[in-house]
């Protein structure tokens, strides 16, 4: 539903009206991108055909893999398309579709990184009924939990989206569609749906980041009663998870907690946590797990079998 809206498509102003750095933005983007895919793809291929990933961490990071993938392609197709285009328009529908996708993986790879937490948790703190509490139904329980209240909150920003009149202004100073930017272009006040927008967004990331870096201390707490090796090996996981969890806030936290301002840096802001992060989670979760890496040196070592066999 549309309400008191003259206005059927935007403006995408993207990071640059500079025909030469729109194209440094295509390449940056363009392998940003691509080295997303390639990571996330290849830890969803490995954990989904590895035997020996089957516990429920690798059960929660083939999730957080595939909404890292869906959250870049929310953005990063498009952003590529604007790169080599003279005219950068997005129609109203479309947008808010990119606004709804946005939301709803951002907010799915928040609720899996809390699921991760609870499980390391439960592994480090619980160890003997590990098993027992996080059972595969449990598991996929709390997935299923994590898509629904993933399009609740993505459906909230959708009714904050259009319950805004939009009756001239059209221009975005962004390089896609999402509630800040579209806020400045609303003609009437919008005091109260900047408020519903922090208490939305802002405070699922703020409460999230404070759970789950409240969670790793406890758990890191625990590790006293550990062995050498069982607390280096818990330390190499936890690291990795706290690594992600601050590289993916703090960017978040600083756009979605603030009143309804922009300052000039915004924008490279949302590049880190749009198409850098979802880069690094791979990166981080492989190069610091050594199960993962087996698991993937015996897929490729699968694979060139094969090849040689034909």
């Amino acid at each position: 539903m549309q309400l008191n809206n003259n206005v059927t498509e935007f403006i995408l102003l993207g990071l640059t009206q500079d025909p030469f750095r729109k194209k440094i933005v295509f390449v940056i983007f363009l392998l940003f991108y691509l080295g997303t895919l390639l990571g996330n793809l290849l830890i969803i291929t490995t954990i989904k055909t590895s035997r020996a990933l089957g516990s429920p961490m690798y059960f929660f990071l083939f999730y957080l893999s595939l909404s890292d993938t869906c959250f870049s392609t929310s953005i990063a197709p498009r952003t590529l398309v604007d790169a080599l285009s003279e005219k950068t328009t997005i129609s109203f529908n479309e947008c808010i579709i990119q606004v709804f996708t946005f939301h709803f993986f951002g907010c799915l790879e928040v609720l899996i990184l809390i699921l991760m937490a609870i499980d390391r948790y439960v592994a480090i703190c619980k160890p003997l009924h590990y098993m027992t509490i996080m059972s595969h139904r449990v598991c996929s329980v709390l997935v299923a939990v994590a898509w629904v209240g993933s399009c609740v909150h993505s459906l909230a920003q959708i009714f904050l989206a259009l319950s805004l009149p939009f009756c001239g202004p059209n221009v975005i100073d962004h390089y896609f569609c999402d509630l800040e930017p579209l806020l400045k272009l609303a003609c009437a006040d919008t005091y109260v749906t900047n408020l519903l927008l922090v208490s939305n967004s802002g405070a699922i990331c703020t409460v999230s980041f404070v759970v789950l870096m409240f969670s790793y201390v406890i758990i890191l707490h625990s590790l006293r009663n550990h062995s050498a090796e069982g607390r280096r090996k818990a330390l190499s996981t936890c690291i990795s998870h706290i690594t992600v969890v601050i590289l993916f806030f703090g960017p978040c936290i600083f756009i979605y907690t603030r009143p309804a301002t922009t300052f000039p840096m915004d924008k490279m802001i949302a590049v880190f946590y749009t198409i850098g992060t979802p880069l690094l989670n791979p990166l981080i979760y492989t190069l610091r797990n050594a199960e993962v890496k087996n698991a993937m040196k015996k897929l490729w070592s699968k694979k060139l079998v094969s090849d040689d066999r034909r």
